[in-house]
């Protein structure tokens, strides 16, 4: 697995493993992890997460199930 540069979330509370981390990752790539399980790693490119980030703050991916 290749090295990454992670960073933490602003949001993270108190740098516990209840974060959110992001790499670069190759020329347009991201990694995304949670802290919490570092192994398991989503890889997509920055057009599909900033789609993800705007929707999000605009509400419009629902309510999480329970």
């Amino acid at each position: 697995m290749p090295e990454h540069d992670w960073q933490r979330s602003s949001f993270c509370a108190g740098g516990g493993n209840n974060c959110v981390e992001v790499a670069p990752s190759g020329s347009d790539g991201v990694a995304i992890r949670e802290s919490e399980t570092p192994a398991d790693i989503v890889s997509t490119n920055r057009t599909a997460l900033k789609a993800l980030v705007l929707g999000v703050k605009a509400g419009e991916l629902g309510s999480p199930r329970a």
